[in-house]
């Protein structure tokens, strides 16, 4: 089960398919084990894969965050001893951004890599999900841009799920997600009139029915506005949304409309509360990004589940950014990523010396929910015969400010509240 917030990367999906730090230790109890390298030489290495569309329609970098995240990860991890004094072997496959792609590199890391496990898998279509549950490989930290990880057993995304999992996604073909991203900002920013800009594209009119359904549950005015894929007219959009007295602004765009948009929006000298975006965008490339909009820049809002990646008074906020500090950006994907790696190790970990699928999988159905040390919201699995009607779901909240970047909005295991679940189709 996804909020809206946490399924807005389903958005880029059917979008794209038209076009489209201070330095720190890691904690020690994730390297129990010292181990040197030359120790490596006479011990099997424990092989674990990532399928990512790193090519693709999106472009060579708008999936590979949680690849680079637990690719840091495991890096940091066998520098350390690895497990057990086993090293990680990573196997990564760029699936290409299609299906016939993804399918060929689940054969390959299954079938010829003989990998354990597949790690913060980042796909945009995720063809292959059906073969990876038949042969039970555990896929653990995946992010949900399709439904697959609220259709199939052994799958584990990075964000949990309560639904069935028998093969049909969620229930009956219908997946639930709360309202908290616009109770967030009613109660807590004072926001009441919601804009909702889409493009004239069925996966983006889609997700923005969802948003405006979502912002009509919790009593805004909405204003809808839909705009050309090929010409859009994002000036007159923006127009609109200020004679109408938007003060919030949803979107089912892509980053380059998203930019076009808040351009707009600075032309007219629009003033709206935030410009709210998912995690996808919670990148450090905003300034590059909006040059052109200073002021829609700074109200840039971002919601998730997981630790603002900018957080570095946090221990394992900093561990991930000391590791990272090589990359030329950052973004909450990559700390996705990193904490995915994290969830693996653990479930590793408790196997011991013999690491084999079936123990992996036994520590990810043992229901305890997981944080990855604090980096995520509480990841629960359990399977539902009925989707609940109302849930108490939290969230993470950050603001852009051009002086200091992201800056988290309180702590996100307090930022909670009883949400209705709405339904809607994958």
């Amino acid at each position: 089960m996804r909020a809206p917030h946490r399924a807005a990367a389903a958005l880029a999906t059917g979008l794209v398919l038209l076009v489209t730090a201070c330095g720190s230790r890691l904690p020690e109890r994730d390297f129990e084990n010292r181990s040197t390298p030359s120790r490596y030489q006479s011990a099997e290495p424990i092989r674990v894969g990532i399928v990512t569309s790193a090519t693709s329609p999106v472009g060579s970098s708008a999936f590979t965050g949680p690849r680079d995240g637990a690719q840091a990860y495991f890096d940091r991890l066998d520098a350390r001893g690895g497990i057990a004094g086993r090293r990680v072997e990573v196997h990564t496959c760029d699936d290409g951004g299609s299906g016939v792609g993804n399918n060929e590199c689940v054969r390959k890391l299954i079938d010829e890599d003989r990998v354990v496990a597949l790690v913060a898998t980042t796909s945009l279509e995720y063809a292959g999900a059906s073969r990876v549950s038949a042969a039970a490989v555990p896929d653990i930290g995946g992010q949900p841009i399709g439904a697959a990880y609220d259709t199939y057993p052994h799958l584990y995304g990075i964000y949990g799920s309560l639904a069935p999992r028998t093969g049909t996604a969620g229930w009956g073909g219908k997946l639930y997600g709360g309202t908290e991203v616009y109770r967030y900002f009613k109660q807590r920013q004072g926001a009441r009139t919601a804009a909702v800009v889409s493009y004239n594209q069925s996966a983006s009119a889609a997700y923005a029915r969802l948003v405006a359904r979502g912002l009509a549950a919790e009593g805004y005015k909405v204003v809808t506005e839909q705009v050309d894929f090929a010409l859009p007219n994002f000036r007159a959009a923006a127009a609109d949304l200020k004679q109408q007295g938007a003060d919030l602004v949803f979107d089912a765009l892509d980053t380059h409309g998203n930019a076009q948009l808040c351009q707009a929006l600075d032309r007219i000298g629009a003033k709206i509360i935030a410009k709210v975006t998912n995690v996808q965008n919670w990148t450090s490339t905003v300034p590059e990004d909006y040059k052109d909009s200073p002021r829609c820049r700074n109200a840039l809002w971002a919601t998730g589940s997981s630790r603002n990646y900018e957080d570095t008074g946090d221990r394992a906020v900093r561990a991930f950014r000391d590791a990272t500090r090589g990359l030329s950006m950052h973004s909450q994907w990559q700390l996705e990523g990193w904490a995915a790696a994290m969830w693996f190790t653990d479930a590793a970990r408790s196997c011991g010396t013999e690491v084999t699928r079936a123990c992996v999988e036994r520590f990810m159905n043992a229901g305890k929910p997981y944080t990855a040390d604090g980096l995520l919201l509480p990841v629960t699995f359990e399977r539902l015969a009925t989707p609940p009607a109302t849930r108490r779901a939290c969230l993470s909240v950050a603001r852009w400010e051009d002086a200091k970047g992201w800056v988290g909005q309180g702590d996100m295991n307090a930022t909670c509240f009883d949400v209705p679940q709405l339904a809607y189709e994958p």
